[in-house]
């Protein structure tokens, strides 16, 4: 078995609630929550890994996050 290494691109948001939400960009589908950052960081990993072992044959690494960007916009509220 070979083994790799990747790197991959976490947002990471903050709910209502005072939860970290983080969302592995490259894998769609690939999040998980924690109350602190230390334990997201660790349960990132472990979502990560799990995500990879179940989807190893549909993996297709040809995007490459570029950037982030915030966007303005204004509208009216019904």
């Amino acid at each position: 078995m070979i083994k790799m290494k990747r790197e991959f691109s976490i947002i990471i948001e903050k709910d209502e609630d005072g939860y970290y939400i983080g969302n592995v960009l490259e894998l769609s589908g690939c999040h998980t929550q924690a109350k602190t950052l230390d334990q997201l960081n660790e349960r990132i990993k472990e979502a990560i890994e799990l995500y990879l072992e179940v989807k190893k044959q549909d993996l297709d690494f040809s995007t490459k996050f570029v950037g982030l960007q915030r966007v303005e916009i204004s509208f009216n509220e019904t």
